[in-house]
């Protein structure tokens, strides 16, 4: 893929995950796709992380990827972003995060995702 492109899918993706569209998501995912969080230091399959984003929209109706920077090299990108999620207590919560991507075919083969582990804390934290 071009560097126009990998730019192009990497927008469609986070768009279609802010706005909640897990089908468009499934579609941009190769079905071998392999996606790691730092958090868990464990690797999901691509039914695994459609799971785990649909519960993810459920827990945090409002969610927004801002200061988007997209880095691209031959064969993925790299992009940093602020995420912005209000939790059902009205809580807002940013935190930093990064994306290493790999792409393929049109379609995302991996992505590896380093939260701020403290603005996810607060994410996952019970509600009062």
């Amino acid at each position: 893929m071009n560097e126009h492109e990998t730019r192009a899918i990497v927008a469609r993706f986070f768009d279609a995950v802010e706005e909640g569209d897990l089908d468009t998501v499934a579609q941009i995912y190769a079905d071998d796709i392999v996606v790691w969080h730092n958090s868990d230091q464990i690797e999901q399959t691509k039914s695994q992380n459609l799971a785990a984003l649909a519960a993810a929209f459920e827990r945090l109706p409002s969610r927004r990827y801002t200061d988007r920077r997209v880095n691209v090299f031959d064969g993925g990108f790299v992009q940093q972003y602020m995420f912005v999620a209000t939790r059902p207590d009205g809580e807002v919560i940013e935190m930093p995060v990064v994306v290493v991507g790999k792409v393929a075919d049109g379609q995302i083969k991996r992505i590896d995702e380093y939260f701020e582990t403290g603005g996810l804390a607060r994410l996952r934290a019970p509600l009062a």
